[in-house]
């Protein structure tokens, strides 16, 4: 499967927060679909409107992520 990647450090993984700000590591699919890292782990209850990146300190929507193929 191919994956977005960061617009400052070029990297396909991110992560989302929820209300008590715990974290939930993801990736982000071609179709701008988000999948858990864990595949056993549900989404619900995270707000999906801001990623934050694990390679750097940038934050932002779905999308500004750029289009590059990391397989």
């Amino acid at each position: 499967m191919k994956f977005m990647v960061c617009p400052q450090c070029g990297i396909d993984l991110f992560y989302v927060k929820n209300e008590k700000g715990e974290r939930l590591n993801v990736k982000v699919s071609r179709e701008l679909k988000i999948i858990p890292i864990d595949v056993s782990m549900s989404l619900e209850g995270f707000k999906l409107e801001i990623l934050f990146c694990l390679g750097c300190s940038w934050s932002g929507k779905i999308t500004e992520l750029k289009k590059y193929l990391i397989e």
